[in-house]
C-alpha cells in the first residue's frame, strides 16, 4: 500500500465498507466500526484493526511494516507503514478486520474468517 488511497481502494472493495471518520480523521468503517484509519501518530503509517493475538506475530515477523506505540499497546490495532512490500498481507488483514466487525449474517454470506 503506497498511501491511504490504496488502503481505501482495497477496503471499499469489501461489502458494506464506507469511508467515514474516526476521531475526526478519514477512516474505513463497517457498521460504524473502524477497520482502518489515518489516526496514526506518523503520517507514513495508518492504523489497522487486528486481533491482539495476531498483532504480536505481525510486529515480530515484519517490524518494517507493522509497529506500535505505547498508546496502542493492549489494543486490537496495529500501525502499518506505507510503501512496504506487504500489500497482499495487508489486504488479507483488511479482510480479517472486515470479518471481525461483520454481523453474523454478513459472516455467513462470506464464509469462514480469512
Amino acid at each position: 500500500m503506497r498511501d491511504w488511497n490504496d488502503v481505501v481502494a482495497t477496503g471499499l472493495a469489501l461489502p458494506g465498507v464506507v469511508l467515514g471518520t474516526s476521531y475526526g480523521k478519514p477512516a474505513l468503517l463497517l457498521r460504524g466500526k473502524m477497520l482502518a484509519a489515518t489516526t496514526a501518530p506518523d503520517r507514513a503509517s495508518f492504523v489497522l484493526h487486528v486481533a491482539l493475538i495476531e498483532k504480536e506475530v505481525l510486529i515480530e515477523t515484519d517490524p518494517a511494516t507493522f509497529w506500535e506505540t505505547d498508546h496502542y499497546r493492549g489494543w486490537p490495532a496495529v500501525l502499518v507503514r506505507y510503501g512496504t512490500d506487504a500489500d497482499a498481507r495487508i489486504a488479507l488483514l483488511l479482510d480479517r478486520a472486515w470479518w471481525d466487525r461483520a454481523s453474523i449474517t454478513q459472516r455467513r454470506t462470506r464464509g469462514e474468517r480469512p
